[in-house]
């Protein structure tokens, strides 16, 4: 089995696996005592900055890769981040000016180099989190998310992350794996069934981040839509 169909056979384990503790999870609130902290809340609360360079892996509903990227990821507490990437030909080479995503704290714009085009929104209106969002703290995980440990695989612990409403994130369901405590690796399974494996390397935890990097102008001639908050 190749490593992404291994890793995706990894996230429909967890899955099956916690399908009971999440059923009795519906029960009314009164009659369980608060979960107890997970990995990513640990992870999540010790968390100033974050700095890391990654590789990402999208398969299909089928099983077949679809595409492959590369980028970095700042994320400055709270609500601010820029994730950007570029997709990886067969030789492993950048092809495209891929794309890139900023939250200012304000709001989340998104660009797209290949097309030429901006779109923006206030943090308020999005309807939807990205992994970004939720490590910046854009959005509250606690509030807006069911955690669950998932055991050890692949020398990491995970953490398997379920939206509570299923419109309030892009992903159905994640896997968050940590070594030693730090974000290693996610695993992502989105609301078309496909399966993206976010692997981190070039790991820096609560170091400077430059302030310019985590602000967003249009270039000029870019069509912009939406409407950002003042």
């Amino acid at each position: 089995m190749s490593k992404p169909l291994r890793l995706a056979a990894v996230l429909a384990a967890a899955a099956l696996s916690l399908a009971a503790p999440m059923l009795a999870a519906a029960k009314p609130a009164a009659a369980r005592a608060p979960a107890a902290p997970t990995q990513l809340d640990r992870f999540l609360r010790h968390l100033h900055t974050l700095r890391v360079s990654f590789r990402q892996t999208l398969v299909g509903a089928h099983g077949g890769v679809i595409s492959r990227s590369a980028g970095t990821l700042i994320v400055d507490r709270p609500g601010k981040f820029r994730w950007q990437s570029r997709p990886l030909g067969a030789n492993g080479a950048p092809t495209g000016a891929g794309q890139l995503m900023v939250g200012d704290g304000r709001n989340v714009w998104f660009y797209d180099r290949d097309l030429q085009q901006v779109t923006v929104q206030p943090v308020t209106a999005a309807l939807s989190a990205t992994p970004a969002m939720l490590l910046s703290g854009t959005v509250d995980v606690r509030r807006h998310f069911k955690e669950r440990p998932a055991g050890r695989r692949e020398g990491l612990s995970w953490v398997f992350v379920e939206p509570r409403n299923a419109s309030a994130a892009d992903f159905r369901r994640a896997l968050f794996g940590f070594r030693h405590g730090t974000l290693e690796r996610m695993i992502l399974d989105d609301t078309l069934g496909q399966i993206a494996t976010v692997v981190f390397t070039h790991i820096e935890v609560n170091v400077p981040v430059s302030a310019k990097l985590l602000t967003f102008t249009a270039p000029p001639g870019v069509d912009v839509i939406g409407t950002p908050a003042k």
